[in-house]
C-alpha cells in the first residue's frame, strides 16, 4: 500500500538502472536527496521498459532482477495504480510519443504528494512534478 506521509518519489527508468548498477553519480544531488527521503515507487512501465531493454541487450540483467534487489536495498515498491486510470491520464500527454514515458507520467499525475525523479529533457520542459 502506497503511504502517503512522506512524498512519495516516482524512479523513471534511468534511475532505476542508474541505481541498481551503483552509479550514484550520475544523479543530481536534488535527485539523491529526493531518493533518501522519499517512499520510493515504480510504475509497472518502467518494469516493462527495463525487461525491454535486457531483450534488446542494453542493460545485462533482467527486470526482476533489477526490482528485486532495489526492493530490498531501498524499499523500492511497484506501483498498484489501476492501469485503465492512467491510460485515461496518458490520453492527455500529447507532448510525447513515447508510449512509456507517456504511462509512467500519467500515473504520477494522479498522485497528489508525488515526484518523478528523471533526467528526461523532454518530460522535464512538459512535466511540473519532475525533479532533476
Amino acid at each position: 500500500m502506497e503511504r502517503i506521509s512522506q512524498s512519495l518519489v516516482y524512479l523513471d527508468t534511468h534511475i532505476v538502472c542508474w541505481l541498481y548498477e551503483k552509479r550514484i553519480e550520475k544523479l543530481s544531488q536534488t535527485a539523491i536527496d529526493a531518493i533518501e527521503e522519499g517512499n520510493l515507487f515504480v510504475s509497472p512501465m518502467v518494469d516493462l521498459e527495463i525487461q525491454y531493454l535486457f531483450e534488446i541487450g542494453r542493460i545485462s540483467e533482467p527486470s526482476d532482477t533489477v526490482l528485486s534487489a532495489l526492493s530490498e536495498d531501498i524499499g523500492l515498491q511497484i506501483s498498484t495504480t489501476p492501469f485503465s486510470l492512467i491510460a485515461v491520464q496518458a490520453r492527455t500527454l500529447n507532448w510525447t510519443r513515447d508510449p512509456f514515458d507517456r504511462l509512467i507520467v500519467a500515473e504520477v499525475l494522479l498522485k497528489q504528494n508525488a515526484q518523478l525523479i528523471t533526467k528526461d529533457k523532454n518530460i522535464r520542459e512538459h512535466f511540473e512534478k519532475a525533479v532533476w
